[in-house]
């Protein structure tokens, strides 16, 4: 049984999101004193314009970085390489997918992780770090370890512990990483980010070290239940199909769960010691089940609180819907998810794979 402490029950909201502040534009913007320190250029002229020219593209990435785009007053991370995520990157959106991280470890028995990972001083990568939550509760749980967090926007909070760092990088480029770096790759929720699995893969496999685990986790997007309440011709049974119709005109599958695809991507990279397990998250508070109600509780909360930033991006570019309509559909989805005669939940796949000592 699972029960909230006091600080959530008078919030309603778990004690893992917290309030830290999102690191100021200006850490990304303005050159540092430990930047500086870390290079002596010569005095001769080739040195010098040689670090006038680092110092302008520097300036000049750090600043395309933060150059957000606005869809219907969202803002999504700028358009970089071939990173295209089709959430928002506001305040709005960073707050459920802190609820999304909270979900997610009362799934798995308040774990971070299922790979049997060595203990110590290892390095660990957390891949689409997102709001960075879960490599800084890794990073606090493992004091040893050195942890790095990626992602393609700057949304981390500027308080976090001293073994963290967090880094931009776009996944779906070729990795900057050393090969054989890291004892733990952790992917989570990249789904209808990534436009070549294989590829993602092969990346992660060439940056663990010999014997160190990969770990990805992914939802279905079709909602399901077992009593038939979950049907076509409502509302949450159209859910996943147009979520899937969409990723699918964008080239960027939300089916990997469903399909089985990454088993399979992670045994071609070369990953051995491949376990796969899928949970029942309940999407509503409909279960009887004390720990299953209070995860259906978050899981809906994660939902409501960002509906339009889900489904607007992809349903007004992908589906050539309206706002209107988008607005007009999330607010049956929001009914639904309110009436207690519905039943549903999503799959939650968690797959790892340990990298071949020889």
């Amino acid at each position: 049984m699972v029960v909230a402490s006091s600080s959530e029950a008078a919030s309603g909201l778990p004690a893992s999101i917290t309030a830290a502040p999102v690191i100021p534009h200006s850490h990304w913007t303005e050159p540092h004193q430990d930047d500086e320190d870390e290079f002596i250029y010569g005095d001769n002229d080739g040195d010098s314009a040689l670090g006038d020219d680092t110092a302008s593209t520097t300036a000049s990435l750090s600043a395309s970085i933060l150059e957000y785009r606005t869809f219907h007053g969202r803002t999504y991370h700028s358009a970089q390489g071939t990173a295209d995520h089709w959430t928002p990157n506001d305040d709005a959106h960073l707050e459920s997918m802190d609820c999304v991280h909270h979900c997610l470890t009362l799934l798995f028995d308040n774990q971070l992780y299922l790979a049997p990972i060595a203990e110590g001083a290892i390095k660990v990568l957390d891949i689409g770090c997102g709001t960075g939550i879960w490599a800084i509760d890794f990073a606090d749980a493992h004091p040893d370890a050195e942890v790095i967090g990626t992602d393609i926007s700057p949304s981390q909070p500027e308080w976090v512990p001293p073994n963290l760092k967090f880094e931009i990088e776009d996944c779906t480029q070729p990795w900057t990483f050393a090969p054989n770096a890291f004892d733990f790759v952790h992917l989570r929720y990249l789904y209808g980010s990534i436009p070549d699995h294989d590829s993602l893969y092969a990346e992660a496999y060439k940056a663990c070290k010999p014997g160190g685990w990969v770990e990805t986790v992914d939802p279905s997007v079709n909602l399901r239940s077992d009593d038939g309440s979950v049907r076509e011709g409502t509302t949450l049974y159209d859910w996943g199909r147009l979520f899937n119709e969409a990723s699918s005109k964008y080239g960027r599958s939300m089916s990997m769960v469903d399909d089985g695809m990454t088993p399979a991507s992670l045994k071609k990279a070369g990953f051995t010691d491949i376990h796969s397990r899928t949970f029942k998250l309940p999407c509503t508070p409909w279960p009887k089940d004390q720990k299953l109600q209070q995860l259906g509780a978050f899981s809906r909360l994660a939902m409501e609180q960002d509906l339009d930033g889900y489904a607007m991006y992809l349903f007004t570019n992908a589906l050539g819907w309206s706002e209107v309509q988008v607005t007009v559909f999330l607010a049956r989805v929001r009914r639904e998810m309110r009436d207690r005669r519905m039943q549903p939940y999503f799959l939650i796949e968690c797959v790892y794979g340990r990298k071949p000592f020889n």
